[in-house]
């Protein structure tokens, strides 16, 4: 796919209800969306798909709630469009204030409460304020393409085999995205030991950091 909607919904299961009929207001309306799984292509790597639809969007909209509150895959959807500028958009459909590991991302944005019910009359604000955020000019520049596993550039001292050992120990943490974010932090890294810093970064807290480091063979990150 060459272009990607501009609207990206993340939301975790048992709102999926929800997701599908905000996705489905908000393109009666006029704005395409990317939402998991219609728009995951056959055959595609899961984590990838995800990680590009993120990084081509303008604004994520959020479907918050308490289970979303404690999702993993949520917060590090959050955390990747948080790193590439892209608009967060909580849309509250419980009144439950965010975890510390939200807090950090959200804490800043303009929340749209949609309790008590119907939703109705919520998904209805909800496009007005999709259109006047979409109205206004686009500052991001085009996302970076993912390096291909054959383009992919090895640090210094470390051999593929050992590569995919520290992929491996990262998608303990992270699940399967830690395929894309060891291809991205590879192209950059010098050093093995830079490469493991670097994607230590990615995990929530100092006990995770210094296991992976341990993990890969390198210490304390």
């Amino acid at each position: 796919m060459n272009s990607r909607p501009a609207i990206f919904v993340s939301y975790s299961q048992p709102d999926r209800r929800c997701a599908f009929e905000l996705v489905a207001r908000v393109e009666a309306a006029g704005m395409g969306c990317w939402i998991a799984p219609r728009d995951v292509s056959p055959s595609a790597d899961w984590a990838a798909e995800i990680i590009e639809a993120i990084a081509a969007s303008r604004v994520m909209v959020l479907v918050f709630s308490a289970s979303s509150n404690g999702s993993a895959q949520v917060r590090r959807e959050v955390e990747r469009a948080a790193h590439k500028d892209v608009r967060i958009l909580p849309f509250r459909i419980e009144d439950v204030p965010p975890s510390r590991s939200l807090e950090y991302f959200l804490s800043t944005q303009h929340w749209l409460d949609a309790f008590p019910g119907p939703l109705e009359p919520h998904y209805t604000r909800l496009c007005t304020h999709l259109g006047a955020i979409l109205a206004e000019p686009a500052m991001k520049a085009e996302p970076a393409p993912v390096p291909s596993r054959a383009s992919l550039q090895t640090p210094a001292g470390l051999a593929a085999g050992e590569l995919k050992h520290i992929e491996s120990a990262l998608a303990g943490f992270v699940g399967p995205i830690a395929r894309q974010l060891v291809r991205r932090a590879a192209v950059q890294a010098l050093t093995a030991d830079a490469l493991v810093q670097q994607l230590s970064g990615e995990l929530e807290n100092d006990a995770d950091r210094r296991r992976f480091s341990e993990l890969c063979g390198r210490g304390q990150a």
